[in-house]
């Protein structure tokens, strides 16, 4: 991938992440964002999404190294042979969802997600959710304590732990998921396609409020949120040979 050497090194504010920071900076330099030919981002899977968020508009790869608790998005890390790493990388394309959110308050709220946008219940009574697919209804009643939108990036995340399915990289699909559904009972969710425009209406909101999310960026309590792919937004994320996110996908299947 990068074939100069310019790298901007990025690191969590924890004290393994900063320690490797020093360490790095001191071996291979420091380039500003602006000429980077890639990123490097130190940390986990959380502040992989900050820096892909916080960086979208400048179109450089980002290569993560895991120096926190959860790393499917990132590589090892090592100090030695990074550059040979990085000229070896395989890259991955993601495009993120977007959501609108229209809020209780009267406003409007969007943000993108690379992992997922969920919804989840705001206070001590369930949820419950009117579904449409591409402004056909689907589901007139939902009850649950929440439900989400996960690009197959996100697969592996929030959606997993929900026990939604497992997407590989590219199938151009995504997963709709309930948490604890009570009505229908057990319902898990379904797969779009990855062009589907997906709406959820919140029923009795003042009863039963809702709060939307989308990687972290909460909209509060919503009426109604809208969630759809960007094509227009490209996340390149570079792997180690063989241990590219389709790889990972399948393997976590198998664990």
């Amino acid at each position: 991938m990068p074939k100069t050497g310019k790298i901007a090194f990025m690191a969590s504010d924890t004290h393994v992440a900063e320690e490797a920071l020093r360490a790095l900076k001191e071996r291979y330099g420091q380039a500003d964002l602006a000429s980077a030919e890639v990123i490097v981002a130190l940390g986990g899977d959380g502040f992989m999404l900050q820096t892909l968020h916080g960086t979208q508009a400048s179109d450089t790869p980002v290569y993560g190294m895991n120096c926190g608790t959860v790393g499917f998005l990132m590589n090892e890390y090592a100090l030695e042979g990074l550059s040979e790493r990085l000229a070896a990388a395989v890259e991955e394309e993601v495009n993120p969802l977007r959501m609108v959110a229209q809020k209780a308050d009267g406003s409007r709220f969007e943000a993108l997600a690379i992992n997922e946008v969920s919804l989840l219940r705001a206070g001590s009574q369930a949820a419950r959710l009117k579904i449409y697919v591409d402004d056909r209804e689907r589901m007139d009643e939902l009850v649950c304590d929440g439900a989400l939108v996960s690009t197959p990036a996100g697969s592996t995340a929030y959606n997993y732990s929900a026990h939604g399915p497992i997407l590989p990289i590219g199938s151009d699909v995504l997963a709709l998921t309930a948490m604890s559904a009570f009505r229908p009972r057990r319902w898990r969710g379904a797969l779009l396609p990855k062009a589907a425009r997906v709406r959820f209406e919140v029923l009795q909101p003042k009863k039963r409020p809702v709060m939307a999310d989308a990687d972290g960026r909460s909209a509060g309590s919503v009426l109604s949120v809208e969630i759809t792919s960007d094509p227009s937004v490209k996340h390149r994320i570079l792997f180690d040979p063989g241990h590219g996110l389709e790889e990972r996908l399948i393997r976590e299947q198998f664990a």
